[in-house]
């Protein structure tokens, strides 16, 4: 469907979607109706029928229920909850099943983000070949995130992976666990403040380090993000992912 004016259903209306409603309308589309954890009624609204897409950022624990919820109505999804990556793949499943709605879930909605998933992806590659780098990872996040580490982190390690894969087969969470083996991907968590989110790559050899970092400086990118997503797949069936909105924005 692309850029006109949409009918959106926010779920979840913590900070982000606060943040959700401010730029979607900004973008001259309607909220028609918002949820959060104590408006279980509302799912029963008749202003359902005249819903377009909804925009969901709310818990692992109650993401996967939210978008079976959603599927049932037949309107398009947007999820930026991680944590829940077994569900997730149901989901993507019971949707092409059925064919009567779309999906897109990323782990950061952010364009930036997504640029520099790219970018790491095409380093990754090169450095497949060039063994003398070791690669680890570090994030930072807010107190009131709950995963570790995030899902744009797993996200980037598992990119890495596959573009390093004589060299790395797995990720972990640095200081959990057992040692890790040569081969895994280890990953450095922090929790500080009200951080929004900083990501580093960082390639390590004797002789020199090479560093890659995108640091957001607040939820609007992630926000502004999300709601491109609603205009790309409001009108689509299917399942979707940021490649496919970056790829539709070179085409153009």
């Amino acid at each position: 469907m692309d850029k006109q004016t949409l009918k959106i259903a926010l779920i979840g209306y913590g900070r982000m979607g606060h943040m959700l409603h401010k730029i979607a309308e900004g973008r001259g589309h309607q909220i028609v109706l918002t949820i959060d954890s104590a408006d279980d009624a509302a799912w029963d609204s008749p202003l359902w029928q005249d819903i377009d897409v909804a925009i969901e950022f709310t818990q692992p624990s109650v993401a996967y229920s939210n978008c079976l919820r959603l599927l049932e109505k037949g309107v398009a999804i947007v999820s930026g909850t991680t944590g829940w990556a077994n569900e997730l793949e149901d989901l993507k499943k019971q949707v092409l099943e059925r064919g009567v709605s779309s999906l897109m879930w990323a782990s950061n909605f952010s364009i930036g983000v997504n640029l520099f998933l790219e970018i790491n992806r095409r380093v990754a590659g090169l450095m497949e070949h060039v063994g003398q780098y070791k690669v680890t990872m570090d994030e930072t996040h807010h107190i009131h995130k709950l995963d570790a580490p995030s899902g744009t982190a797993i996200t980037i390690a598992e990119n890495i992976i596959q573009s390093m894969p004589s060299r790395l087969d797995n990720w972990h969470l640095a200081g959990e666990g057992a040692e890790a083996s040569d081969k895994s991907l280890s990953i450095t968590a922090h929790r500080e403040g009200e951080v929004p989110g900083i990501h580093s790559v960082t390639y390590s050899s004797d002789v020199d380090r090479i560093t890659l970092t995108h640091e957001a400086y607040g939820r609007e990118g992630f926000a502004e993000g999300a709601v491109v997503a609603a205009e790309y797949i409001a009108g689509r069936q299917g399942v979707f992912t940021m490649n496919d909105l970056l790829n539709h924005f070179l085409e153009k």
